[in-house]
């Protein structure tokens, strides 16, 4: 996880700063989007002070990226004001756009507050099955739930790899903490909520239709990915991420979520909206 963060600045002079960054294997030979938007995130806060932190980010799946090819990250410096910068940057691998990112930092002041809760009747993580014991064997994407993964997750319900048990409603929960302890660094917290951000949100899409992602011929693609951080979490301790589908059609489904700590705050708002092909569609 922290290797994938932790980017390398370029040496060279240029009117834009540059980045590069490594990817961590995934089984199908993609980047795995959250990793891009935590590289983006990173390479945008490295151009600010510390007290200047990440509020919202919007950004675009380009083109899908190789895991064996490294990662250039461009910043581009659009504004700073009293309290609030605009960062740009994109992701290039071989000098082909793959990510293409806006965000806002703030400096943090205190003003009116409140927050959406934590849904009550949820159960606590160490009272659900983790997703270690499934059997991955059935379809690639079911070995990022693997042991050597840095994201443990419990799902509400029942996850859906190989089949979607139970009612099929656009809804769902699943509990997510890095494996490991990390630094205490905010800075790193919040781009691993990025991170974490990617991870399920598609699934509301395909558990309201009764499609696992084993099903033959599903086709499946992050379109685009909007993020707003409310609050400072640790990472490395349970949050709960709730997700809902409220709309599919035309070969495109939307998602939203709500990150919240284990103690009720929200941490964060997160939309995206998948490109999905279903086998049979006309």
């Amino acid at each position: 996880m922290l290797s994938v963060i932790d980017l390398a600045a370029s040496a060279a002079r240029t009117t834009e700063d540059i980045f590069t960054g490594a990817s961590h294997a995934m089984p199908n030979g993609r980047v795995f989007g959250g990793q891009v938007l935590a590289q983006a995130i990173t390479a945008a806060a490295r151009t600010l002070p510390p007290e200047r932190v990440p509020h919202s980010m919007h950004g675009y799946f380009l083109r899908p990226g190789d895991v064996t090819k490294g990662i250039t990250l461009s910043v581009d410096r659009i504004h700073d004001g009293r309290s609030f910068s605009t960062r740009r940057t994109q992701a290039y691998q071989e000098g082909v756009p793959i990510f293409s990112m806006i965000a806002s930092f703030e400096d943090e002041d205190p003003g009116i507050e409140h927050g959406a809760p934590m849904p009550s009747d949820v159960p606590a993580p160490e009272d659900l099955a983790g997703t270690e014991a499934l059997d991955p064997s059935r379809h690639p994407l079911s070995l990022r739930v693997l042991e050597g993964g840095p994201i443990e997750r419990r799902y509400v319900a029942s996850p859906i790899y190989d089949t979607v048990d139970g009612d099929r409603t656009p809804h769902q929960g699943v509990w997510m903490r890095t494996r490991s302890p990390l630094p205490d660094d905010p800075a790193i917290h919040r781009a691993v909520l990025a991170y974490m951000s990617d991870l399920t949100i598609q699934e509301p899409v395909l558990r309201a239709h009764g499609l696992p992602w084993s099903t033959p011929g599903l086709k499946v693609a992050s379109l685009d990915h909007a993020m707003w951080w409310h609050r400072f979490g640790r990472v490395d301790e349970w949050v709960l991420y709730t997700q809902e589908s409220p709309s599919a059609r035309g070969g495109r489904g939307l998602a939203t979520g709500r990150i919240h700590s284990r103690d009720g705050r929200l941490l964060a708002t997160v939309a995206q909206e998948i490109m999905i092909r279903v086998p049979g569609d006309s």
